[in-house]
């Protein structure tokens, strides 16, 4: 199973600071995120990057993955989940678990609870929140090309999502992980907490 993060985006309402070299807890936020889906089990993990590309990938230790560039970062999400499912095929991985880079709350025990629905079955799966459909998400190969199909513009999987609820399975992680994200400039105090955040590298429960 492979790990897919989407870290190409600018942070315009961050003025403009790239949410991937952001810092939480003595490193980058892609650095996190890269570690939480190695932690949980994923085998091999991909990084999607686009604004500041050359910065992420000079400032950041990507070196146990593959960095994958979006030339048309800016068009939106859905443009990195195409260019980042495409960048598996091929690889043999029979499912991917997508997560965000600005969401450094959500680490390996809910990344560990998804690849488990997985492997009991699931081929589609999502992280839930006292019930509440969340990240990160996961899609058996087979869904692939389909999910890529109605990626457009800042639409990722939802829309594939939403008309396959039927055969997708919410696997709760409210006590494991917190999905807030990093949006405003607000939002970087929860960075500087030392007590924010879920599913820690030394995957600890939230108090």
């Amino acid at each position: 199973m492979a790990g897919l993060v989407l870290a190409a985006g600018g942070g315009r309402r961050l003025g403009g600071r790239p949410k991937a070299l952001l810092g939480f807890r003595g490193r980058s936020l892609v650095e996190h995120a890269v570690e939480a889906l190695h932690a949980g089990g994923c085998a091999r993990v991909h990084v999607v990057v686009g604004a500041a590309a050359e910065e992420v990938g000079a400032r950041a230790r990507l070196l146990e993955c593959a960095v994958v560039p979006n030339p048309d970062w800016e068009t939106g999400m859905g443009s990195s989940l195409r260019v980042g499912l495409a960048s598996l095929e091929g690889t043999g991985a029979t499912a991917v678990l997508v997560s965000l880079v600005d969401q450094p709350g959500i680490g390996a025990p809910a990344v560990a609870r998804l690849l488990a629905a997985h492997r009991a079955g699931a081929e589609l799966a999502a992280a839930a929140y006292r019930g509440r459909r969340g990240h990160p998400v996961l899609i058996a190969a087979g869904h692939w090309a389909d999910v890529a199909a109605g990626a457009r513009g800042d639409r990722g999987a939802r829309e594939f999502l939403r008309s396959h609820q039927d055969r997708l399975t919410l696997v709760e992680c409210a006590d494991v992980a917190t999905p807030n994200d990093i949006d405003t400039p607000g939002d970087l105090l929860l960075l500087e907490s030392p007590s924010w955040g879920g599913g820690g590298d030394d995957g600890s429960v939230p108090r």
